[in-house]
């Protein structure tokens, strides 16, 4: 891939949407093999919507395989992007660690450019003391995201604060008791909030807006309400903006298109020019310190669906 350019505009919409989407193709209900995912996300970074495109994800025991199926297709220019990846934990940190450090020294090369670099960390816990076990084991430059156990934010919230790290939240699955009632999730962005906490979101948020969607790839495959990835992202901004709980929460269950209207330098819901107006610097720091991406195992349906409402 070239040197990154600088954004073809500022517009609100891209300010919101860049860099949005960590690929998790290999995981359900993709479930894809390493070598068509990592086909996709060359193919993904080359496309035209290259700029809505973060992370690959991948577990750490499978980035030893990552290395033989991607290398043919890392960038190698100098001053090209190097691509970034995002591991997910196994049940034994400290391997982790030595496979992620064994990974990054593989693929550095002189003048600190690469063709690939792990930089972000994540995984479940539900106890400070997990947290606390992590925190001193993982180095400082890697991004760690802790996925805080249902039932657990209020606990587990500040002790992420405390250690200066980031939170998960999780809004799907592939059952419909996966999926998290709203005030849960509203809670959890408040959260975030309070105690200044960067997070990330992962799982059910394949379309845009709120709707009745299979859970799954497979024929008769069960339905569910999922959460857009815009409704979740849009609430982080409202609240943000001094939007209160009870219209977050309505807006967190939007599905209409016509309820927003799209600004060069605002995105505004249902014509609500206080907390509603979300203009692109609340987008772009909202983006940067309360909410930065989310993980999907697709990247042309987010893609797609976006720009069949017209938002790109």
């Amino acid at each position: 891939m070239p040197v990154r350019l600088p954004p073809v505009s500022e517009h609100a919409t891209r300010v919101l949407l860049e860099g949005l989407v960590d690929y998790a193709g290999l995981f359900p209900p993709a479930a894809l093999a390493m070598p068509g995912a990592v086909r996709n996300f060359a193919h993904y970074r080359a496309s035209g919507a290259g700029w809505m495109l973060g992370r690959f994800v991948c577990p750490s025991s499978a980035l030893e395989l990552f290395s033989e199926r991607a290398d043919p297709l890392l960038p190698r220019d100098a001053g090209s992007i190097p691509w970034r990846l995002s591991v997910t934990a196994g049940p034994d940190a400290a391997e982790d660690l030595d496979r992620i450090a064994a990974f990054n020294e593989r693929h550095r090369v002189c003048f600190d450019e690469c063709g690939a670099i792990v930089d972000a960390y994540e995984m479940r816990v539900s106890t400070e003391q997990e947290i606390a076990a992590i925190d001193a084991a993982v180095p400082r430059e890697l991004t760690t995201y802790f996925e805080l156990a249902p039932g657990h934010v209020d606990a587990l919230m500040p002790v992420v604060a405390g250690v200066g790290r980031r939170a998960k939240l999780r809004a799907g699955g592939i059952t419909a008791e996966a999926l998290p009632p709203a005030d849960a999730v509203v809670h959890f962005l408040q959260a975030c909030l309070d105690h200044h906490v960067t997070a990330k979101a992962t799982a059910g948020l394949h379309h845009p807006l709120r709707g009745t969607f299979r859970l799954t790839y497979e024929t008769g495959a069960p339905i569910g309400r999922m959460y857009g990835y815009l409704n979740v992202f849009l609430t982080a901004a409202f609240l943000a903006n001094g939007g209160e709980h009870a219209a977050a929460g309505r807006l967190l269950e939007e599905s209409d298109p016509a309820a927003f209207v799209i600004e060069e330098e605002h995105i505004i819901w249902r014509n609500a020019r206080t907390a509603g107006t979300l203009d692109r610097t609340l987008l772009q720091r909202v983006r940067h310190d309360v909410l930065v991406s989310f993980g999907s195992c697709s990247f042309t349906e987010p893609v797609d669906e976006i720009r069949a409402i017209g938002w790109i």
